[in-house]
């Protein structure tokens, strides 16, 4: 696991990214491994191709939306699992280029870059539709009766030649980028089936390629080999996390309703204040979070996505600087909240209100002022001390001797995650 500043030094200054699942599978709105879970043939899907018509995709307006919400990189999937490409592939005919006359990631590359954002592809090293992908056992094929007949003539040489191309076409076609996500290493055995591992996608050469290519790329860790950073799915890790006794650099990747591409009838979606609390919780532990949007069959961002993002947007434009560029702290945080450290200033987001009064151990005679970060607002400090104080009965219990206790307003204020900046004395 290399961790260079300069690689990955403007990503743990970012915390926060969208995801973009975007392809044909869009227009079945069932999940983005349908043709997998349905296992639908090539011909059955075939009518989503014939279909594909993204006239709703407007990457400018994504690319706003992100920057709006607080979000610094973006990422788009180039091609998922069943193999359609959203860029004009020289390698392959299917692609949104040949079917609709629209290179996609070209567009979202130009629109990403005009709002200052950090440019990140996903890139499938899956492709159900290539005809020497041997069928395994996640296969929409692995059903077919005659599944070893269909085998008997693919290649995996031939599909790693095709991989490698396509990953070179992406990677000189379109200028800097900064962060490639690949997906997914599979070695165990699915359904009676092996799975496929390093060795299927030479995942040593590929990534030699993709750094020569792309000197200053992040690249995650599913080529089944050390990466940049590591990327748990849709679970929050409550600590930093490590490797052999080594802290590494993480990415929570985390949908709004549990599917990654667009599942119209999946309405279980997370609470804006959930998503606040998910980033906050990964960047008190020294990680980053992406959230993924799934664009419908159109490519229009949906009402209840839009919505999240909005209300996410409305904290993060109050409350940014507690999450970019901030990093865990070397206090312990009360049972109700995490801290986040941004130089001298220590940030306490509070996951549910206290009456009154919340007591920090450790940070008597540590703070000189602290406010609001919602809008400016005092927050009043305290300390235990031996001078006998009128109306002692009224006063808050005492604590340790080490502890210092704010005084917080009694009405919480409005915002989806309140946030107190503390500012540190200057040792």
């Amino acid at each position: 696991m290399r961790e260079a500043p300069s690689v990955t030094g403007w990503m743990r200054e970012a915390r926060f990214g969208l995801f973009v699942h975007f392809g044909v599978y869009s227009m079945a709105a069932r999940h983005e491994w349908v043709r997998s879970y349905e296992e639908i043939g090539d011909a059955e899907y075939q009518r989503y191709v014939d279909h594909f018509d993204p006239d709703l995709f407007d990457a400018a307006d994504i690319a706003r939306t992100a920057r709006a919400a607080g979000m610094r990189y973006v990422v788009l999937t180039t091609k998922h699992h069943d193999g359609f490409c959203l860029w004009d592939s020289a390698v392959t005919d299917y692609t949104s280029a040949k079917v609709c006359g629209r290179d996609l990631v070209a567009e979202f590359v130009a629109a990403i870059r005009a709002e200052g954002l950090r440019v990140g592809f996903y890139h499938s090293l899956i492709d159900w539709h290539h005809p020497d992908y041997v069928i395994d056992g996640i296969h929409p094929l692995r059903g077919a009766p005659d599944v070893s007949a269909l085998n008997s003539g693919r290649d995996m040489g031939r599909y790693r030649a095709h991989l490698h191309a396509q990953v070179r076409e992406l990677l000189t076609s379109y200028g800097p980028v900064d962060l490639m996500f690949y997906d997914f290493t599979f070695p165990w055995k699915r359904g009676g089936r092996p799975g496929k591992g390093p060795e299927d996608w030479d995942s040593p050469r590929l990534l030699e390629m993709t750094r020569a290519l792309q000197p200053g790329i992040v690249v995650n860790n599913r080529l089944g080999i050390p990466g940049d950073y590591v990327t748990p799915e849709q679970y929050q890790p409550d600590r930093p996390l490590t490797q052999d006794g080594v802290e590494v650099m993480w990415e929570a990747c985390q949908t709004l309703n549990g599917s990654w591409g667009y599942h119209r009838d999946n309405l279980e979606f997370k609470d804006p204040g959930d998503v606040v609390r998910m980033l906050v919780q990964s960047v008190s532990n020294n990680g980053n979070m992406i959230l993924n949007v799934g664009p419908d069959g159109r490519g229009n961002l949906e009402p209840r996505a839009r919505a999240i993002l909005r209300s996410v947007a409305d904290w993060m434009r109050l409350h940014a600087r507690a999450v970019h560029g901030a990093g865990p702290a070397p206090f312990a945080p009360p049972a109700h909240g995490v801290y986040t450290l941004r130089g001298n200033r220590l940030y306490l987001h509070l996951f549910s209100w206290p009456f009154k009064h919340v007591h920090l151990p450790g940070l008597a005679g540590r703070v000189e002022y602290a406010q609001l970060l919602g809008d400016g607002s005092e927050v009043g400090l305290s300390s235990l001390d031996s001078t006998p104080q009128p109306h002692a009965h009224l006063a808050p219990l005492p604590q340790a001797a080490d502890t210092l206790t704010l005084t917080l307003p009694v009405t919480r204020p409005d915002v989806l995650v309140p946030v107190v900046e503390l500012f540190l004395t200057q040792p």
